[in-house]
């Protein structure tokens, strides 16, 4: 049986920056929490964030009581402190409102699409950040589409022009389950270090620039002349 497309892409990102297993994550909470501060900054930035709230308050339950000049000061290094800090604690009291205690645990005994729907009716809390908390918390084969995943997947032609939205639901249907985790990781890091959104690295004059360039619609369409 011929090889998919998808699947050849996803052995091409697995032969050239390894292929990525779960191997366990952060409580549920702990992620939903990252993944805010993740939005619009570094991996290194978010880090930086998410270990000083923690420091600094010690338990969810004191972040929730604190001020949100203070949630604000101690994530300042993750970038939209004033915006981040709010919703935070916002969360933080819709989850003990609901539940009497800061505990989102239950959700790994709970089908994905609920889990998904619970996530998204927290303020500042989207597709991406949703499938970011259940497959790094839980390693549930759920795709995060982030601009790199959308970028990329655009210009190999796996997807047309659609929102990130519109993605998740593509791209969900066309990975094998087995292999999300690892796609998303990988692509990732190919977005990071190759394929750019200004200048990827996959002109002619960059010889092997592209691991991809074999299965990529924009690399043919712009560089294969005849």
């Amino acid at each position: 049986m011929e090889t998919s497309v998808i699947e050849r892409v996803c052995d091409l990102l697995d032969e050239c920056y390894g292929s990525k297993k779960w191997d366990g994550g952060r409580p549920v909470l702990d992620e939903l929490i990252y993944t805010i501060l993740s939005q619009n900054t570094s991996a290194s930035n978010c880090d930086q964030a998410f270990r000083e709230l923690t420091r600094r308050f010690g338990a969810w339950e004191t972040v929730m009581e604190a001020r949100v000049e203070d949630i604000a000061d101690a994530i300042r290094a993750g970038g939209l402190a004033n915006r981040k800090a709010p919703r935070i604690r916002r969360i933080l009291q819709e989850i003990f409102e609901q539940q009497g205690r800061l505990d989102l645990d239950w959700i790994a005994d709970t089908p994905s699409s609920e889990a998904i729907d619970h996530l998204l009716a927290f303020d500042g809390v989207g597709r991406k950040t949703a499938a970011c908390v259940l497959m790094f918390s839980l390693g549930r084969p759920v795709l995060p589409v982030d601009t790199h995943v959308h970028r990329i997947a655009t210009r190999l032609g796996l997807i047309g022009k659609c929102s990130a939205d519109a993605a998740h639901d593509l791209l969900q249907a066309m990975i094998p389950p087995q292999r999300i985790y690892s796609f998303h990781v990988n692509v990732v890091a190919h977005g990071r270090r190759v394929c750019h959104a200004r200048n990827p690295e996959c002109r002619p004059e960059l010889v092997g620039g592209c691991v991809l360039e074999s299965e990529c619609k924009y690399f043919a369409e712009q560089y294969r002349f005849g």
